[in-house]
């Protein structure tokens, strides 16, 4: 499998309060601080971490909806290896046929004055790609594919539930035929019942287009349903990457284990034990050495307090940003003994699991 988007160092700061005389600022918010990854081609790479952590802001930053301080993103398309934080408008506008975003809100993202024949072939149109019968062409064949009907396309997003409104949104993102989707929460602020439709819609559409995902989520359970690996992100920088199966049984970062310490026990009497205290720092002002030490069970006053961790490989494919990684024993979501086969078992068996989860508590919560 080759990689298709390669993030290097990246930088996101914003200037925060009053500049100086000069024009310049003293005071930044590190949204997204030296972040570094690979996805490769037809993946679905996970990103999960709390409100506030820079998820949006890298997602966007990658494909320039957001211009990025510094850094490098190398997007490997067909024969040609761009790096799409120095394209110029123009360049950058071609180069957006190949890469779309899928936004978290159905409701604010469509243009209400606008039908959806119209929604959908706008960037055709802009980009001058089609018209006439063609257009109206690519427009119906899009919008069946993504479950809508033909004689919808001529309503306004009004009409529409929240779960129809997304399948807009995806037939939009589609319409050029892109490599590479960022998804930034696409189902979260839709029903439980609509969730899973439009988590089998994007799954099927990978599977039939060959696409590329970057998926932004805070539903631990979307994302093992849909990513084969996961990306966990903490003030601005990432803490751990791993297949799916490793992070949810074996993580070996702290802040991964508080993260899968959030879904509910087997046995819904049980309380949720909390494996984190406190609030997250501001991305104004990190704390020195590791941004997650101070509220960290494991830290130690010297090393975690002044030396800033790397992003490293400690087994292959799974990559620690910890000091202690090696050492320290966690608790994933679920429950697995170390030794017992979770190489290879496949992000299949992490679905089954929380599914039987899940239904445990429904059960006992209708006696």
């Amino acid at each position: 499998m080759s990689t298709l988007i390669e993030v290097k160092d990246l930088k996101r700061y914003f200037p925060v309060g009053r500049s100086n005389f000069l024009g310049r600022h003293r005071i930044f918010l590190r949204a997204v601080d030296g972040v570094s990854f690979e996805i490769q081609k037809s993946e679905s790479l996970g990103l999960v971490g709390e409100s506030g952590s820079g998820k949006t802001t890298l997602g966007r930053t990658i494909i320039r909806l957001i211009e990025p301080t510094s850094g490098r993103i190398i997007f490997k398309n067909k024969d040609e290896t761009i790096d799409i934080a120095t394209l110029k408008h123009n360049e950058l506008r071609r180069q957006w046929r190949h890469m779309q975003m899928i936004f978290q809100d159905p409701y604010s993202s469509l243009n209400q004055r606008m039908t959806v024949k119209e929604i959908i072939g706008e960037s055709l149109i802009a980009n001058r790609l089609a018209s006439g019968d063609e257009l109206d062409e690519r427009v119906k064949n899009i919008a069946l594919l993504c479950g809508l009907k033909i004689g919808q396309l001529r309503r306004y997003p009004h009409a529409f539930s929240g779960g129809q409104r997304q399948r807009i949104a995806i037939a939009r993102a589609l319409i050029m035929h892109p490599e590479f989707i960022v998804c930034d929460e696409p189902v979260s602020a839709l029903d439980v019942s609509i969730q899973a439709q439009i988590l089998n819609l994007l799954k099927d559409l990978q599977q039939e287009l060959k696409l590329t995902y970057l998926f932004i989520a805070h539903d631990l359970g979307a994302v093992a349903y849909a990513c084969e690996r996961v990306a966990v992100m903490y003030l601005g920088r990432l803490v751990e990457v791993a297949v799916t199966e490793k992070i949810y049984y074996t993580p070996k970062h702290p802040y991964t284990e508080a993260l899968m310490s959030s879904i509910p026990p087997d046995d819904p009497g049980l309380p949720i034990k909390k494996t984190i205290t406190g609030e997250q720092p501001s991305p104004i002002n990190p704390p020195t050495g590791c941004p997650f030490h101070p509220r960290c069970k494991y830290a130690d006053d010297d090393r975690c307090r002044t030396e800033i961790p790397e992003l490293y490989e400690v087994f292959p494919g799974h990559f620690v940003s910890c000091h202690y990684a090696e050492s320290l024993v966690l608790k994933g979501a679920l429950h697995q003994e170390i030794a017992s086969g979770v190489e290879g078992a496949g992000k299949n068996r992490v679905i089954n699991d929380l599914n039987k989860r899940r239904d445990k508590i429904i059960i006992s919560q209708s006696k």
